[in-house]
């Protein structure tokens, strides 16, 4: 029980080095970081598809992508959902969602498939190491 109670997990802090992994998303494979060695990126997650606030953020992000982009900065999003459902959900971003005057919204950044949530698993990082 001690045990348990020493191990102290924390989310990753700006200047850890990001953990390698290589994963399945809507854009082809990744293998991270080395795909984007050279840049800034933005991993965010999400807890599911088709939901409101999750749809309303990647519209978000994807509008603004090309502001990332000239600041030399990628965007890739994480949900546990499978390709199949976020192949389907960005189509009915694109095709039926509108939003605070987005509308048409093709979410063009990678969006990786964590069904094992073995990428997630990487992502946090354990302070007992």
């Amino acid at each position: 029980m001690e045990e348990q109670l020493e191990q102290a997990i924390s989310m990753p802090r700006i200047g850890d080095p990001a953990p390698a992994f290589k994963a399945v998303t809507t854009q082809g494979d990744i293998n991270f970081p080395t795909d984007y060695k050279d840049s800034w990126v933005i991993l965010f997650s999400h807890p599911a598809d088709f939901t409101p606030v999750c749809t309303s953020e990647f519209m978000t992000f994807a509008t603004m992508e090309e502001k990332f982009n000239k600041a030399n900065c990628k965007l890739v999003g994480l949900s546990i959902d499978g390709l199949y459902s976020h192949i389907a959900w960005l189509r009915t971003i694109k095709e039926k969602i509108e939003y605070k005057g987005m509308k048409n919204v093709e979410v063009n950044f990678p969006l990786i498939e964590d069904i094992t949530m073995e990428v997630a698993k990487k992502i946090r990082h354990d302070t007992t190491q």
